[in-house]
């Protein structure tokens, strides 16, 4: 496997940093940028460039790169593979409501003997990611591997794109399977927060939609936890995710971030499905920890890895994560790269919610704000 990557700012000559990609001749090109470069064209005209490649990608919270973490530009990394076959697929996700089936439907046309991993990226807004993930599992199992990530724009949850087999759209999700024997994936996920206050019974919720807890408004109950952050909700939410709970209390599934609130209603609106009689916590993080949380995650990837391949380091991390760690978010892909070692590409994007098994094996969820790591090379054919 070979690989090429081009790091873009907002001024730069399209034509210029995409011509060593080309003479690379990909088989699949991965795209991460602002929304700028959705608005103003460029990535509608990607696939144009790599007429013979699958471009897949979205738009971010910001960029990763070789070079580190970066925003308002695009990364675009190309990957010509040795034997292993692309697939791409996209559909349209016409509205919440049609989430699970939306992802049945990538799953479906996925499904193949010989598949190895599929890199799924959605919408961030106006969707149920996790229904979205499980409708893609519903098709698929857990045979292969489910890893990737919801789109980001800058964090003001209005407006995202993605690209991929029918072009840019706002509602695409978009996936590209990979299938063949010669290729090896590792994967790992991990957060670093920590619960705080007492656990809440989830009275009344719709699947994402979060209405009471210990019967009260839910949206009551959080501005009470959060005191002056409330001013700035949804976005601080970002900063105070909930743990999903055992009924014995204790940690039982993904961390859910916080994606918009209904005054109205006096609801919030979560980033995937709670469990109606479940029980929730909230959660906080320092700088340190997720650091150390995105350590352990190249470390649960390393495990499954081959450091004496080239490969790609698909690293897709919550915006939450970046908003805490602030000037100091280079150092959680510092941590990635010192685990997984120079032979590792590193490119990704801070997302809306990350696609992953739990473990090898394991069926493939939904998380907020973890670090999510995928590394993709291909072993030699034998002679």
């Amino acid at each position: 496997m070979q690989l090429r990557q081009s790091h873009l700012k907002a001024a730069s000559d399209w034509h210029d940093a995409l011509a060593p990609l080309q003479a690379l001749d990909p088989g699949l090109v991965l795209l991460f940028a602002s929304p700028t470069f959705f608005q103003d064209g460029r990535a509608a005209r990607l696939s144009a460039a790599f007429p013979n490649a699958s471009v897949i990608g979205c738009s971010t919270a910001g960029e990763i790169s070789e070079g580190g973490v970066f925003s308002d530009s695009a990364v675009v990394t190309a990957l010509r593979f040795a034997s292993t076959r692309v697939v791409p697929v996209s559909t349209s996700v016409a509205n919440m409501a049609d989430s699970h089936a939306a992802g049945e439907r990538i799953g479906r046309a996925l499904d193949a003997p010989d598949l190895r991993a599929v890199l799924l990226f959605a919408p961030g807004v106006d969707i149920n990611g996790s229904a979205l993930v499980d409708g893609v599992t519903a098709a698929l199992g857990a045979a292969a591997p489910i890893t990737g990530g919801l789109a980001g724009d800058n964090g003001a949850f209005v407006q995202t794109w993605t690209v991929g087999a029918d072009g840019v759209s706002q509602r695409g999700v978009v996936a590209v399977g990979l299938a063949g024997a010669q290729l090896q994936v590792g994967h790992g996920s991990f957060g670093g927060w920590r619960a705080f206050g007492p656990a809440r019974c989830v009275t009344h919720c719709e699947d994402n939609i979060l209405y009471q807890l210990d019967g009260e408004p839910a949206l009551d109950v959080y501005k009470r936890y959060l005191g002056g952050y409330a001013r700035d909700l949804p976005a601080s939410g970002l900063l105070f995710p909930f743990e999903m709970l055992g009924d014995d209390f204790s940690a039982a599934g993904p961390i859910r971030t916080i994606l918009g609130v209904d005054e109205a209603k006096g609801s919030l609106i979560l980033a995937g499905a709670v469990r109606q009689g479940g029980y929730l916590r909230l959660m906080q993080a320092s700088t340190d920890t997720l650091i150390d949380g995105a350590e352990t995650a190249a470390d649960q990837t390393q495990a499954m890895s081959h450091p004496d391949l080239p490969s790609l380091a698909l690293l897709v991390s919550c915006v939450g994560r970046k908003l805490v760690m602030g000037d100091r978010v280079e150092e959680e892909v510092e941590a990635v790269r010192a685990v997984l070692g120079p032979q590792a590409l590193p490119a990704g994007f801070y997302s809306y919610g990350e696609i992953s098994p739990f473990a090898p094996g394991v069926a493939c969820q939904l998380h907020n704000q973890t670090m999510t790591i995928t590394t993709l090379s291909e072993r030699p054919a034998a002679p």
